[in-house]
């Protein structure tokens, strides 16, 4: 039978992050394979996963990456904002961040994809296997990429705790023949807008009907109160419509860096025809329905 050593149980620990005891245990039941003992983790954390699988997360981290034309954005969420904090956590983020750098396709496919970075599994058993070695809930949220033809993708990311990671991310997409650097500069100071106005499309004819037939019949029926004629209704609703759009639309929205001018006034002193093909914009945990934690009744269950 193989001797079970003080080294060997450190390396398999550094490899997975199990703790100490259980690295010695998975050694012993597997008679010190390395690799059987990896798996033999791996199939207990998959199982300590799984208890934790129902548990709320909504905090944890947004990370952005951009290089020259490509850019892309990721939400990992875990249940505390100190496992956020957790070096191995924001590695993971980091790793999955480049993953999406790298490739086109869907949410799924992109949890179906090799992990690398000293994992041997796919993304979704990495993020498995990181809740079993940290011990909270963690979730690969979502995941968007841009890219141009022509221009530059930029991103951005607010309060950050790290480069690159923090709790609202922005990527947006220029496209453009303009010189580069003017490009980049732009783009980031679009971002840091975006970051700060939240917009809700690029321009009127990207807004959801919907959503403006709602605001057209809220207007009406409060200008209807005012017992005007029907064409001054009429106008003072197209008047609130416009106001609407001013604060919802990226194009229409006053730029951050000179209230006096909106975006696309601003895209015109590009010296190239430029326009805004795309942007995303993550805030954490937003959607997310977070538990009301019950104080007094969790310390009852605890004293029983």
């Amino acid at each position: 039978m193989t001797t079970i050593t003080a080294e060997l149980v450190k390396t398999l620990r550094e490899k997975t992050g199990a703790g100490m005891m259980d690295c010695k245990k998975a050694l012993t039941e597997t008679n010190g394979d390395m690799e059987q003992a990896i798996d033999w983790l791996r199939k207990k954390g998959l199982s300590a996963a799984a208890k934790k699988s129902g548990r709320v997360a909504a905090e944890g981290l947004v990370g952005v990456l951009s290089e020259g034309k490509v850019g892309a954005i990721v939400e990992i969420n875990s249940e505390t904002d100190f496992v956020a904090r957790n070096d191995k956590f924001q590695e993971h983020l980091q790793q999955v961040l480049a993953i999406a750098l790298k490739y086109k396709g869907t949410f799924d496919e992109l949890l179906a994809l090799p992990h690398g970075h000293g994992q041997s599994g796919n993304v979704l058993e990495a993020t498995q296997n990181l809740i079993a070695v940290i011990g909270e809930n963690i979730n690969v949220r979502r995941m968007e990429r841009l890219e141009v033809n022509s221009g530059v993708v930029a991103s951005y990311i607010h309060n950050a705790t790290m480069p690159g990671l923090g709790r609202i991310g922005v990527l947006v997409a220029l496209e453009s023949t303009a010189p580069t650097a003017t490009l980049e500069t732009l783009a980031k100071q679009i971002a840091m807008h975006i970051a700060a106005t939240s917009p809700q499309s690029i321009d009127v004819d990207s807004l959801d009907p919907r959503l403006v037939d709602r605001e057209r019949a809220i207007f009406s029926e409060q200008a209807e109160k005012s017992g005007k004629p029907a064409d001054v209704i009429a106008k003072m609703v197209e008047g609130r419509l416009k106001k609407f759009y001013e604060e919802s639309v990226l194009l229409e929205q006053a730029f951050i860096m000179d209230n006096t001018r909106r975006v696309k006034d601003v895209l015109k002193d590009v010296g190239a025809p430029t326009t805004i093909s795309g942007f995303v914009r993550f805030a954490l945990g937003e959607g997310i329905e977070k538990k009301a934690d019950d104080f007094a009744a969790e310390v009852a269950s605890l004293s029983k």
